[in-house]
């Protein structure tokens, strides 16, 4: 069926469909358009929630978490998903509304060119039609005034008192009446041919065909309604596939969770190294007071058999503190971060110097290559002094040498106090006897130059050799001190590396392996006073205990 033979006389309703069909292609058009817009600010609403939990990380804040990292790979994954929603945006945007609003222009030009020749083709037949229509009323005229004169005529022929002149004058008058109605009749009767040979045209050339390009511009409007509904799920079927990449990334990150790795993580991140605390030792204040020596008085057992009280425990209160475990934590954010890492337990020393010296192993690896270039090129120069002067890479050769001293200088040390805190460690974790312990306290202690160091700040100390007790304290200072009325608090406790004959005055004998009472610290001398079990006080080589100290009193302990 074709609108030009079936719908003849429906221009007007054809032209108000032509304009309803555009109107649909463009309100089509504009619902693509508000899709995309959707599809743009949900791509942009993701990747700013993506940025927003996934801020910038220096490399120490680095996750290593399973679950932390596994979330940071459903982001990644989350921010490809959003890239693909603006992949889709954009296609709908080129393919599907682009293309639909330079479609709809091109039908609404075509639309008013078909229209056109129709109201062309209808003008030109009006115009026929009023030509036809002008002859036919002259015809009329015409022969009415024929009628007129032919009625004069008679009337004056019959009547016997008319002149012959009046009789000729209407005879006359008749034949040219006559002969206007024949040529009036003559031209009506080839108007009225040509006006039914040009509707004839109209309706059956004209108007099917400016009719039949309506109807092959509104279906060809219909077939690309279909294409764009077609590609606009293509554009969202061809993103599926990476979708789905991005989804099973998602269900992979998930499955990566470890629960035991985390946890063995938390231990290697916080693992201090320390001990627990044991039971702490009875105080017996009762020692001075006098007995009745009554049956019923009742009277604190005293050590047999020289039983030795626990040495990790300090009789003052700040040994109290220890137990920050179970209660607040002591706060230490304020205390300075020290080059050695001393302030921090030994399980997170160690790792902190292992990661230092393997930093600068790097960077020392980095100025061994530039010197080897920096030599290849000299010889290079040696060799072809045209190409450059030998000299002028000697200054930068020197400066990489010095630079590869200091490395390996910082190196040296790190690893001396990396050492040091195997070699403590190790004898804390072991509980090895006393040799072991003499062992690894001399390794530890053991600086780069071969002297002994009790810690990093006290250097070149020789034991076994004990300093000389003149050199930091006169007798009668020793005297002094120890005529003090309150006892000094308990600062830590020591354990004896080695026996101490004591014999200088305001020393004090122990015996190897005996544990003691830390009251004042080494003051750089060399001598660190102590007391005993028993209350006696003096002075004992640092170089010949091991420390454990409490820092600060606030239970945080720093071996030495």
């Amino acid at each position: 069926m074709t609108w030009g033979t079936e719908l003849w006389d429906q221009f007007e309703n054809l032209d108000k469909h032509t304009q309803w069909g555009i109107d649909f292609l463009e309100r089509y058009a504009k619902f693509v358009k508000e899709r995309l817009e959707i599809e743009q600010t949900y791509a942009k609403q993701l990747r700013n929630l993506v940025k927003k939990y996934c801020p910038k990380r220096s490399k120490e804040e680095e996750p290593r978490f399973s679950s932390c990292l596994s979330f940071y790979s459903i982001l990644n994954e989350l921010n490809d998903y959003a890239g693909q929603r603006e992949v889709v945006a954009e296609e709908m945007g080129h393919n599907v509304y682009g293309e639909l609003m330079r479609y709809s222009q091109d039908l609404k030009s075509e639309r008013k060119h078909h229209l056109q020749e129709g109201r062309k083709a209808q003008q030109y037949l009006d115009q026929c039609w009023k030509h036809m229509d002008n002859s036919k009323k002259k015809f009329e005229r015409e022969c009415k005034e024929a009628e007129k004169s032919q009625i004069s005529y008679d009337r004056l022929d019959n009547d016997i008192n008319a002149t012959k002149s009046e009789v000729e004058k209407a005879k006359s008058q008749l034949y040219l009446r006559t002969h206007s109605a024949d040529e009036s009749k003559n031209e009506y009767a080839a108007q009225l041919q040509n006006f039914n040979g040009e509707q004839w045209k109209h309706f059956n050339v004209a108007i099917p065909q400016i009719f039949k390009n309506l109807q092959d511009m509104d279906e060809r409007r219909t077939v690309k309604l279909g294409e764009t509904y077609r590609s606009f799920a293509d554009v969202e079927r061809r993103v599926i596939p990476i979708i789905s990449k991005c989804l099973e990334g998602m269900v992979t990150a998930a499955k990566a969770v470890d629960q035991r790795k985390d946890s063995a993580i938390v231990v290697e991140s916080f693992k201090s190294g320390f001990e627990p605390p044991g039971d702490f030792p009875f105080e017996d204040y009762s020692q001075n007071l006098s007995r009745t020596g009554s049956d019923n008085t009742i009277s604190t057992p005293k050590n047999e058999g020289g039983v030795k009280p626990d040495p990790k425990h300090s009789i003052s209160k700040a040994a109290k503190n220890k137990l920050w475990l179970f209660g607040k934590k002591p706060k230490s954010p304020l205390a300075p971060s020290l080059e050695d890492f001393s302030h921090l337990p030994p399980e997170q020393r160690r790792k902190r110097l292992q990661a230092r010296i393997d930093e600068l192993s790097k960077e020392l690896q980095k100025e061994v290559d530039q010197r080897d270039a920096l030599n290849k090129m000299k010889d290079v120069y040696e060799k072809n002094p045209q190409m450059g002067d030998p000299q002028s890479l000697q200054p930068k050769i020197s400066e990489t040498m010095c630079n590869m001293e200091k490395l390996r200088s910082e190196i040296h040390k790190n690893e001396s106090w990396l050492s040091e805190v195997e070699g403590k460690v190790s004898t804390r974790g072991d509980r090895r006897p006393s040799a072991d312990v003499n062992h690894h306290a001399s390794h530890g202690r053991e600086s780069p130059d071969g002297s002994y160091t009790d810690d990093p700040s006290q250097e070149h100390r020789t034991p076994p050799h004990q300093p000389d007790p003149r050199q930091a304290h006169q007798p009668d200072e020793f005297d002094d001190e120890f005529d003090d009325d309150d006892p000094l608090p308990v600062l830590g406790h020591c354990k004896a590396l080695y026996s101490f004959d004591g014999q200088n005055e305001g020393t004090l004998l122990m015996k190897e392996d005996e544990v003691l009472y830390i009251i004042e610290e080494d003051k750089g001398d060399g001598w660190t006073r102590a007391r005993k079990q028993s209350g006696e006080e003096g002075y004992v080589p640092t170089s010949y205990v091991e420390i454990a100290m409490e820092k600060n009193s606030k239970g945080a302990v720093t071996y030495i």
